[in-house]
């Protein structure tokens, strides 16, 4: 199962609106979960191999978020996929080649 997820609060004061210090905080709960994971600017993804694995992560970064502000946003999606594991990776790989395949189909 891969989640990707996205948490900040909201209503935090900050005259600049940045949300970092409460992102930094929810990266830390995942980094240190141990599953495997990556940040990118706008979600993060972790790979489990069941349900509460990944969602025991995903609340405690939540929670690690709730004192930075009144309020906390939490976006989620969920690729579940029974069976496989290693496919944060994978995935990746998969679309690389086919990207490939097409440029060598293009210049064919």
């Amino acid at each position: 199962m891969i989640v990707a997820f996205s948490v900040a609060p909201s209503g935090t004061g900050r005259a600049d609106g940045s949300v970092s210090d409460a992102v930094a905080a929810a990266v830390k709960i995942v980094r240190d979960s141990g599953l495997p994971h990556r940040t990118s600017a706008m979600f993060t993804e972790l790979e489990g191999t069941t349900w509460d694995e990944c969602f025991d992560v995903v609340k405690r970064a939540t929670e690690a978020v709730l004192p930075f502000g009144s309020r906390v946003s939490l976006v989620l999606k969920a690729d579940i996929r029974p069976g496989y594991e290693g496919q944060i990776d994978s995935k990746l790989g998969r679309l690389e080649a086919a990207i490939e395949k097409q440029d060598d189909q293009a210049h064919s």
